[in-house]
């Protein structure tokens, strides 16, 4: 923060009117838009399990076919995720973030000439590939506008786009599917990956244009609201004790067990998002635009507990406990779904586990974020998004395994509510004096 900047955020930062003003045009101005982006990266990567619906007859797959290619993604997403952040961090988010839009979506969209396995898996793989820097990448940019005692409310108003990419991303790829199947000679899967990639590509173009990499490339905003948000920023990052260099971040222990906290986690959301039509189907369910309206339910359900859990835990800055009761909630929606016959009963408790589960990823970014600073920011946050994501592979890959070998999904659902437990029970060893704030 510059000599000039200083004085002024100094005398405004206690000012409530000017301070709300300027967060209100922040907020506005990017979360929405970001919101967008997520909503088409999610959907891009996980319309997958809607494909499978008829892909996997058409192509003859397995369960475990399925579940490999579905998880596959990740191992692409691990392996390049540091050094795109990395690279985010200094070449800026408007031309990296840009790039990785329009790369993945000419990528998703190459998926309707999928024609066998191998094929399958490399594309999925490169998909990851390309994907790779997404997420950490606007978590590391929210950093930039918001302290860490406004950032859980505004990541699950962000996150939100994973349950809101269910609510209108199912029943629309089963409208895709079931509307244009046989059109021109192709599937309906065909035609959902095709469609489905062109959001990504006109958006990742718009991207370059509309977003700025930070407060001081902020046009839109005055020079005294530039003053609050920068003098807030700084305040922040002189309290973190975080290591600020890619070494420091590998060798730190806490960003080991906030990699196994957030592996957890994600085997739930992933489990749900990938299995959630095949799961509805299971219950009785008949046509893929009504399993599709069935399976948006448990995704409403996810959108109001992320966002009332989010506001809560910043309004008490509390993050361990705001955790670790949506962990087990999660938990015990997967062990009843599993067990149940009933259609409305399992819907009601797959409604409660993606309230749990999905609400678990924008509240855990609280814990790491209110210790890294500087570039250990960016490689922190892309180490343990990779690493937690890793269970986007073997999350897929364990329960199509399960279910071939067993014939049902319940051993499955068993395994990822145990899992989710672990995370709770991992979240209960940080300390409330680092994460706290």
């Amino acid at each position: 923060m510059s000599t000039q900047t200083a004085p002024l955020a100094a005398h405004v930062a206690v000012e409530p009117d000017t301070q709300k003003a300027a967060y209100a045009k922040v907020f506005w101005r990017i979360v929405p838009f970001l919101m967008l982006c997520y909503v088409v990266a999610y959907l891009d990567r996980v319309n997958v399990g809607f494909a499978k619906l008829q892909m996997s007859q058409d192509l003859n797959f397995s369960e475990t076919v399925y579940g490999l290619g579905a998880g596959i993604f990740f191992l692409g997403y691990f392996l390049f995720e540091v050094p795109s952040n990395v690279i985010l961090h200094k070449v800026g988010a408007r031309i990296w973030i840009a790039r990785i839009m329009v790369t993945w979506g000419l990528i998703s969209g190459a998926f309707m000439f999928v024609s066998s396995a191998p094929m399958f898996y490399a594309l999925r793989f490169l998909l990851g590939v390309a994907e790779a820097g997404f997420y950490p990448g606007i978590i590391l940019y929210l950093t930039y506008w918001y302290p860490s005692h406004r950032r859980a409310k505004i990541i699950a108003i962000f996150m939100s786009a994973i349950p809101i990419s269910g609510i209108f991303g199912n029943p629309l790829s089963g409208w895709i599917m079931d509307s244009f199947h046989g059109t021109s000679g192709l599937a309906g899967w065909q035609w959902m990956f095709l469609i489905e990639a062109i959001p990504a590509i006109a958006i990742g173009i718009a991207i370059y244009f509309y977003l700025d990499n930070g407060i001081r490339d902020a046009k839109w905003l005055s020079a005294e609201h530039k003053a609050v948000l920068e003098y807030e920023i700084a305040q922040e990052e002189q309290t973190k004790e975080g290591h600020h260099s890619v070494a420091g971040v590998f060798a730190d222990k806490r960003i080991w067990l906030m990699s196994f906290i957030y592996f957890c986690f994600v085997m739930g959301q992933y489990a749900l998002t990938f299995w959630m039509p095949t799961l509805v189907k299971a219950t009785g369910v008949v046509g893929n635009f009504h399993i599709g309206l069935v399976s948006a339910i448990p995704f409403i359900s996810a959108v109001i507990a992320m966002n009332l859990i989010g506001r809560s835990s910043d309004r008490h800055r509390e993050r361990r406990w705001h955790l670790v009761i949506p962990a087990l909630m999660g938990a015990v929606g997967f062990t009843v779904a599993a067990t149940s016959t009933s259609t409305m009963v399992a819907i009601i408790f797959l409604s409660i586990a993606a309230a749990g589960a999905i609400s678990c990823a924008p509240l855990f970014w609280s814990l790491p974020t209110a210790f890294l600073a500087g570039t250990g920011a960016a490689a922190g946050i892309a180490l343990i998004n990779s690493v937690g994501n890793l269970a986007g592979f073997v999350s897929p890959y364990l329960i199509g395994f399960l279910k071939d070998l067993t014939g049902s999904t319940q051993v499955g659902m068993y395994a990822l509510a145990a899992i989710l437990v672990a995370g709770a029970a991992a979240v209960l060893t940080t300390s409330p004096k680092l994460v706290n704030k």
